[in-house]
């Protein structure tokens, strides 16, 4: 071993649930040296990445596969997140607002929509119904060609869209900032091995051995390897989505999204303007399962088949899955959707749903843009787990599989991981401080 690094905490994996824990951490207790470990070259360039993410705050408002009960946390643990930025001299450049709508086309799902806002309007202040001529001042596109009847229910003017990189490495640089703390980042460092050792942990890496009274593993599909190489979370299996995008001129002011099937275990598509591409509007996700941790690092493979663990328990779950006539038909045909020359034309039928005279020359491949969600599979009860999967078996670590709703939650559950380890360890909380700042 190279070096010996001794640390209270150590946090595995530098996306964004990491770098927000790191930040909790540093600032809310008063606990003395953590430890990021990042095996990339640099903090969130995975799935926390805006080219691999749908770049949404996600507040529950829009999102109609969502309960109320559901949507009221979300909106909690994002405006955490809003507050938070709101201090920041770099906030534009982090967190961008425009409109955002759910549409409603036809006459079923316009209804479904009324009959919604009715219900959400009095937890969400700044939440409206548009009705046509509304849809047609924001979004002129999705109304021209428009033949069924359509209605749109969001907010015209609000914090809608986050850099989740640019939001972790703020994490980082406010982290460093505390005084009288120690603040490892170890990047190109790669966690070989966890082990046990009296109070605390051995984590093996190949830049040395670090000590830590505490772990919290935040690496998506590899925290469900780490976990079950030490006995944890054998009753999950693990499913990575993939999600493909398109980009076409900007033909959209806002984020335009579509009514989530029920029936399907998957996002809905919607059209977004890009953060990171200027002058384009981005149309998505496709979702395809790919036998992968990791979008195109094929190296990953191997250990996808590890944390798949299959058995007649996940054979149960995928056939349920593929009884269904929707959830089959979905899956073959997003399967097409990576065919080249095809997939243009069969997204371009879908993509019409939001922009009816959308043409198939304004449709381009989004190359190297998608990530995965590793979505969970529940052995033990034979179905998807949809929403956040964490393993925390009280012995001194934690394991973070998904965060739901995906990178808006990043502070919502790093305090309850924050929660944990000042139980665990005894330390200081500043709860009223973290309340008083961030809700």
């Amino acid at each position: 071993m190279k070096t010996i690094t001794k640390c209270d905490v150590a946090i595995i994996g530098g996306g964004i649930s990491g770098t927000a824990l790191m930040y909790l951490l540093a600032k809310y207790t008063d606990l003395k040296s953590l430890c990021l470990i990042e095996k990339c070259q640099d903090i969130a360039i995975l799935n926390s990445h805006g080219r691999n993410n749908s770049q949404t705050l996600h507040c529950g408002d829009i999102e109609t596969n969502y309960t109320l009960d559901k949507a009221i946390q979300v909106k909690a643990a994002a405006d955490m997140v809003v507050r938070y930025l709101e201090k920041l001299p770099e906030k534009d450049q982090i967190l961008h607002k425009y409109s955002k709508m759910v549409l409603g086309v036809g006459e079923q799902e316009c209804e479904l929509l009324r009959k919604r806002f009715t219900e959400f309007k009095p937890h969400f202040e700044t939440l409206k119904l548009f009705e046509e001529e509304d849809i047609a001042k924001l979004e002129p596109a999705v109304m021209q060609g428009r033949k069924e009847p359509v209605v749109g229910m969001g907010v015209d003017n609000d914090y809608t869209a986050v850099n989740f990189q640019a939001l972790a490495k703020s994490f980082i640089e406010q982290a460093t900032g505390q005084a009288d703390k120690s603040i490892d980042i170890k990047l190109s460092t790669k966690v070989k091995r966890v082990e046990k050792n009296g109070q605390g942990y051995h984590l093996y890496t190949n830049n040395g051995l670090i000590d830590a009274r505490f772990v919290v593993i935040s690496a998506g599909g590899h925290s469900l390897l780490f976990a079950q190489k030490m006995g944890f979370g054998k009753h999950y299996s693990c499913l990575p989505v993939a999600g493909s995008f398109y980009f076409t001129p900007e033909i959209l002011k806002g984020k335009v999204y579509t009514i989530q099937n029920d029936v399907l275990p998957f996002a809905a598509i919607h059209g977004d303007p890009d953060v990171l591409v200027d002058g384009k509007t981005r149309f998505g996700p496709t979702a395809l399962i790919l036998p992968m941790l990791e979008r195109y690092n094929y190296k990953t493979i191997p250990q996808f088949f590890r944390v798949l663990r299959p058995d007649l328990k996940v054979l149960k779950v995928f056939w349920d899955l593929f009884k269904v006539g929707d959830i089959r038909n979905y899956i073959f045909k997003n399967i097409l959707f990576e065919v080249p020359i095809l997939r243009r034309w069969l997204f371009l039928q879908d993509a019409r749903k939001i922009v009816p005279q959308m043409k198939l020359a304004d449709l381009t491949y989004a190359r190297k843009f998608g990530g995965i969600r590793p979505v969970m599979i529940d052995k033990d009860n034979r179905r998807l787990h949809l929403g956040e999967a964490k393993i925390s078996p009280g012995n001194g670590i934690i394991f973070n599989m998904t965060p739901s709703p995906g990178a808006t939650s990043c502070l919502g559950n790093a305090r309850q991981d924050l929660i944990t380890i000042v139980e665990y360890l005894k330390c200081e909380f500043k709860e009223q401080e973290l309340v008083s700042d961030l809700g």
